[in-house]
């Protein structure tokens, strides 16, 4: 699904526009298939290249023309950029997760930024629970276990961990983090959670502080929103705090968790396992982790169905469209 962005020579020179409005659309790194093809032939978007030289002669010549960019969450309108383009009037986004663009400097300039919420929210839930499974009952480790040839050269695989009936805490107890807690409750676990503030009317035990939820459960899972305000919010003393029989699982954003502090927690032993579908500089995955049985690593495909990944696209585009009609966002952050 990745895809590159054209040749300097292959970018338009001329600019196109978007329909009759007058805006001019820009696309900034890859993004999905249908909306790359919809923003080409329905929208006429420019592309911004990818290597400097290209992209600093690309932006002194049309910077200030573009008025709505469309990007993902992996690869949003940074600080530098937008400074570029003094014209900006909307940022559309394909993605939940919003923290690769300067939403400060967008909210000052009083740029409106949407986002593609609750289409993704189960499959990213889903994938929490595979994680969550599959570190605890260590079916990933059983399966190399099996092609290697040591169950029929050794004996059995090693004993894992129960899944049902654990302490569990949510760290972000948002949409995608009340979605992961009631896949739980099939499970029989006992629900804990941190947010910035209580949620009125929870069923789930409410903890002040990642430490405390942490020193409180079995398992942690992690489903807050990147950005400054929770980045290294699992820091070393949370690691701490969960302990040698205790696991973490990440769905949220690699920012989220100190990941040299998780690394150490994980090669010696101060905390069990890791279910890890992100990590600080992806696709960077620290070498250390790889030889470890006890942390299962994912290419960051939290939502990575084709059902919802159809549903994000056409969410992405309705977003545009309603821009472009009417200067309205459908889902804006």
């Amino acid at each position: 699904m990745t895809n590159h962005a054209p040749a300097a020579a292959d970018v338009p020179t001329a600019l196109p526009a978007a329909a009759a409005t007058g805006h001019t659309i820009l696309q900034v790194g890859p993004v999905n298939p249908d909306v790359q093809a919809a923003l080409a032939g329905e929208f006429g978007a420019l592309r911004l290249p990818e290597t400097r030289p290209e992209r600093e002669d690309f932006l002194h010549e049309h910077g200030g023309q573009v008025t709505v960019a469309v990007c993902s969450g992996r690869i949003g309108v940074d600080t530098e950029l937008m400074r570029a383009l003094p014209n900006l009037a909307a940022i559309v986004n394909f993605g939940v997760g919003y923290d690769s663009t300067d939403i400060a400097q967008a909210a000052e300039r009083g740029i409106p930024v949407s986002n593609t919420p609750d289409v993704l929210t189960d499959c990213v839930a889903d994938t929490a629970l595979a994680l969550y499974l599959d570190v605890l009952r260590r079916i990933s480790a059983a399966d190399r276990f099996v092609r290697r040839g040591d169950w029929e050269a050794t004996g059995n695989f090693p004993l894992a961990v129960r899944a049902s009936g654990k302490r569990v805490g949510i760290l972000g107890l948002g949409r995608i983090g009340a979605a992961i807690a009631r896949r739980l409750e099939g499970f029989g676990c006992e629900l804990h959670y941190h947010n910035r503030r209580r949620i009125d009317g929870s069923p789930y035990a409410y903890h002040a502080s990642a430490r405390e939820l942490a020193e409180a459960v079995e398992v942690l899972i992690v489903a807050a929103a990147g950005g400054p305000e929770s980045a290294g919010l699992v820091d070393a003393d949370v690691l701490t705090a969960l302990g040698s029989e205790g696991y973490l699982v990440n769905i949220a954003r690699g920012s989220v968790v100190d990941e040299p502090a998780l690394v150490s927690a994980l090669v010696e032993g101060r905390i069990a396992g890791a279910g890890l579908d992100v990590f600080a500089h992806e696709p960077y995955v620290p070498a250390q982790l790889l030889d470890l049985d006890s942390v299962v690593v994912l290419p960051h495909l939290g939502s990575g169905t084709a059902e919802t990944r159809k549903d994000m696209a056409r969410l992405t585009l309705e977003n545009l469209r309603s821009f472009l009609r009417d200067g309205s966002l459908t889902t804006p952050v």
